[in-house]
């Protein structure tokens, strides 16, 4: 709390009207999501949600977690304007509020786990850090719920020209992951990602190899014999910098 407490009010109150994007976490963390909700720049009309009480959001920002507020501002969010208002929010200044729109595509319902990942696309890939994270965090339940769906779907992204859409594939299905619901399955079969790895095993931006690393060192904790194996094998077919740089980080502390 006290780095947030110590960013200049000025640049609160832009981030509160959502003028600016955030430059760290801290920032991020700052975001007063009531205060931005009303903002009087807001694209949004509040007269059309009438079942929103301002205690409702209020309580947006004393819900804890980040992701819990997140999750409820995104349920909100596709509440008033559905999946064709959300993608309109495409170019808005904030990222809190772009990353509501990635949650207001996990809030909607009777979406494939197909489609929703069709239409977290232009989150997963957009230009901010923090939206990027939102992008995966919002559909991370809706990918441990059918693991089998995901595998299937998300190594055609591991050839996007994207580096961003190729570490959604992987940040999204780590096994363990931060802030979100360990994936049992992987967790006890790691072998079932390898559609999404394999791939990236040479991919020279470090954005990606630290995803896979970081997916395979979430492996390790539970599978080590297999990622141990996986990283020798790699490593004698395949011995460029980016390989090992994916390994040494994958086996870190073992």
């Amino acid at each position: 709390m006290g780095q947030v407490a110590s960013l200049h009010p000025e640049r609160l109150a832009l981030l509160n009207q959502g003028h600016v994007a955030a430059a760290t976490l801290t920032e991020e963390l700052a975001v007063e999501f009531p205060v931005l909700m009303f903002a009087p720049a807001a694209p949004w009309r509040m007269e059309v949600w009438p079942e929103v009480t301002v205690g409702s959001l209020v309580r947006l920002q004393g819900e804890g977690s980040i992701t819990r507020r997140m999750r409820l501002a995104g349920e909100i969010l596709y509440r008033a304007w559905g999946l064709a208002g959300l993608e309109q929010l495409q170019g808005h200044p904030s990222d809190t509020v772009r990353g509501w729109a990635a949650y207001g595509v996990a809030a909607a319902p009777g979406l494939t786990l197909p489609e929703r990942l069709e239409r977290v696309r232009i989150w997963a890939d957009d230009d901010h850090f923090g939206v990027r994270e939102w992008a995966w965090l919002a559909v991370r339940p809706w990918i441990a719920a059918d693991v089998g769906a995901a595998i299937a779907v998300l190594p055609g992204w591991t050839g996007s020209p994207s580096a961003n859409l190729r570490r959604f594939a992987v940040e999204s299905t780590r096994p363990r992951g931060v802030w979100c619901r360990h994936l049992q399955e992987l967790k006890g079969n790691p072998a079932l990602g390898l559609p999404i790895l394999e791939p990236l095993k040479r991919y020279p931006a470090r954005y990606v190899q630290d995803a896979v690393g970081n997916w395979l060192h979430d492996a390790a904790k539970s599978q080590p014999e297999f990622v141990l194996g996986l990283c020798q094998r790699w490593q004698q077919k395949n011995g460029d910098l980016a390989t090992v740089r994916i390994c040494r980080r994958a086996l870190r502390g073992q």
